[in-house]
């Protein structure tokens, strides 16, 4: 996905696609030990979909702070 997109989700939502796209992630590992990938570069894309969650989740975390 792309990151405006992921922006307008809430934070429960964002939860959500993480662990979506992090079990992803995980089964795209295996198929490439068992059997290989045909697209190898889908395990970059969802490495970078769930480091840019993570990083939409610490924004929002941030913004609630008052410094």
């Amino acid at each position: 996905m792309k990151t405006k997109e992921l922006r307008t989700l809430g934070k429960e939502e964002l939860l959500e696609k993480k662990k979506e796209f992090s079990s992803e992630l995980l089964n795209l590992r295996h198929q490439k030990v068992i059997k290989g990938l045909e697209k190898p570069h889908k395990i970059k894309e969802m490495k970078r979909s769930v480091a840019t969650i993570n990083t939409l989740l610490k924004e929002e975390e941030l913004k609630g702070r008052k410094i």
